[in-house]
């Protein structure tokens, strides 16, 4: 018998997983959620991000678009991520031992303390759990 199921592949459920299998062996699942979502909404807000900032540079000679103005993000009703808060520098820093304070300081950067959980550098077992997942995040190297 076949399990029902609604029929959409989204193409990223087997990252999901393979992230959540990483995870599951070294914290409690109260604590899990917070790490896992606060890391996919820094990854969903750098890619929007990225998008706009891809399209405003685009058009910077022809319109006179500035990929650097918060409020053309703004506009858009759009993060505005901070150079040393975006995903491409968060992914470079994934090796080092201090990516939970990277990963603090980027959310404190781009605004997001009060969304996200606010304490990724608090153990050197929470480190190795993000530096995994930031591997897994970064879908290959891809923005």
């Amino acid at each position: 018998m076949s399990k029902a199921t609604n029929g959409a592949n989204l193409g990223f459920e087997s990252k999901l997983w393979e992230m959540a299998d990483k995870l599951r062996g070294h914290m409690d699942a109260s604590e899990y959620k917070h790490v896992v979502l606060g890391l996919i909404f820094l990854k969903y807000i750098s890619n929007a991000f990225q998008h706009k900032y891809d399209e405003l540079a685009a058009t910077a000679e022809t319109e006179y678009t500035d990929p650097e103005d918060r409020d053309e993000y703004a506009a858009d009703n759009l993060f505005w991520v901070p150079p040393e808060a975006r995903w491409e520098r968060i992914q470079a820093q994934a090796p080092q031992p201090t990516i939970g304070s990277g990963v603090d300081e980027a959310e404190k950067m781009a605004a997001l303390t009060a969304q996200l959980y606010e304490q990724f550098a608090k153990s050197d077992a929470l480190e190795a759990t993000i530096k995994k997942n930031l591997e897994v995040l970064g879908f290959g190297g891809e923005r």
